[in-house]
């Protein structure tokens, strides 16, 4: 990020290569919707390059974009929400959308890997924005508890303790899938 804040363009790109599918990932679990997350990691690098000067290497540059990205994708939330539809159809085929094992084996396990995955989007899905937001970023992004404090603008204890809700929710929602 210093190279980029010091003119050096090409270190823009090598921002944007380093973060664009982790912010992709998120911004997809947290909103459901590929297409939704994909504008707003666009959107997220749009404000890394325009308010590139603001930066100061106090804060990770990580935490820094992260924070971008999760204002975005609640503002693009509530955006959604007030038109209140529903997207139909499956997940995109243009690529894996999620780094989770395959353990079926030929078409019956790939529909039943699918099955899942749509399971657990949904579960993500209908947890309150507050407890999605922390699950994705400690469980899927894995980011630190101290990442997520500054990113959220909470509390460490509010932080664990949306987190184990989140958890305590997920558990008992998808506890058909859990297995020993």
């Amino acid at each position: 990020m210093s190279l980029f804040q010091q003119g050096d363009e090409p270190a823009y790109g090598l921002l944007v290569q380093r973060y664009k599918d982790d912010l992709t990932n998120f911004a997809q679990r947290f909103l459901g919707d590929r297409d939704d997350a994909e504008d707003v990691v666009q959107e997220t690098f749009v404000r890394v390059w325009r308010k590139r000067g603001s930066y100061t290497p106090a804060a990770k540059f990580s935490t820094w974009v992260y924070t971008i990205a999760s204002n975005l994708a609640k503002t693009r939330l509530r955006r959604l929400s007030l038109r209140r539809f529903v997207r139909l159809g499956g997940p995109h085929a243009d690529g894996p959308e999620y780094d989770l094992p395959d353990d079926g084996a030929g078409p019956d396990g790939a529909a039943e890997s699918m099955l899942r995955e749509e399971r657990i989007q949904e579960a993500l899905k209908s947890l309150p924005v507050k407890y999605r937001e922390v699950i994705v970023l400690r469980d899927i992004q894995q980011l630190s508890y101290e990442e997520i404090v500054a990113i959220t603008g909470s509390a460490m204890g509010t932080v664990k303790s949306r987190i184990n809700r989140a958890r305590a929710v997920l558990r008992d929602s998808l506890r058909d899938l859990i297995t020993d």
